[in-house]
């Protein structure tokens, strides 16, 4: 733990919780994975502590859309961003799961009160350093990735990303557009 708070330390210290407010889209491919802790786009398995004291495994998805959210409470970005996510898990209900993944440590404390007074409707874990580097090093908060039903990244966002952007590549996931 004291080194994911070192970690985290370190990153608002060089970037503040995002490098800036605009959306820095990376689509994956093969230059983008080599930083990724396997070589051909399979989202890393995790296995996190859920806000509710439960397991949550990335492998209990395979099938559907997965969006994994790495955000904080202490992030203005990533508390602009959450209530979109939220819409999202309403409007495609079982066909996708966002998955948070609060990376606050000092803070821990405050994630379960402002899941409930947001009103957030999908699984949140707490993170570790470890999962962040399985997924390239998470560089600024908000940071996020889309997987698709055989469980490879598809996408990866940091910053924030309008909901319509999300909504196109989900449709287009699920062979609705």
């Amino acid at each position: 733990m004291y080194k994911l708070y070192i970690y985290l330390i370190m990153i608002y210290t060089l970037v503040g919780c995002s490098k800036s407010s605009h959306n820095e889209n990376k689509p994956i491919n093969n230059q983008e994975t080599s930083t990724l802790k396997d070589n051909n786009n399979k989202a890393p398995e995790f296995t996190l502590v859920s806000t509710d004291g439960k397991d949550i495994r990335l492998s209990e998805y395979k099938g559907k859309v997965v969006i994994i959210d790495f955000w904080a409470t202490w992030c203005g970005p990533c508390r602009k961003g959450i209530p979109d996510l939220i819409e999202l898990q309403k409007e495609f209900g079982k066909e996708i799961v966002v998955i948070g993944i609060s990376l606050d440590t000092d803070t821990k404390e405050e994630v379960v009160p402002f899941m409930q007074k947001i009103g957030m409707n999908y699984p949140v874990a707490y993170g570790t350093l470890e999962v962040t580097q399985q997924y390239g090093g998470v560089e600024a908060i908000p940071t996020s990735f889309v997987i698709n039903k055989n469980g490879e990244i598809v996408d990866k966002h940091v910053g924030l990303v309008p909901k319509s952007e999300y909504a196109d590549l989900i449709n287009k996931l699920l062979g609705k557009s």
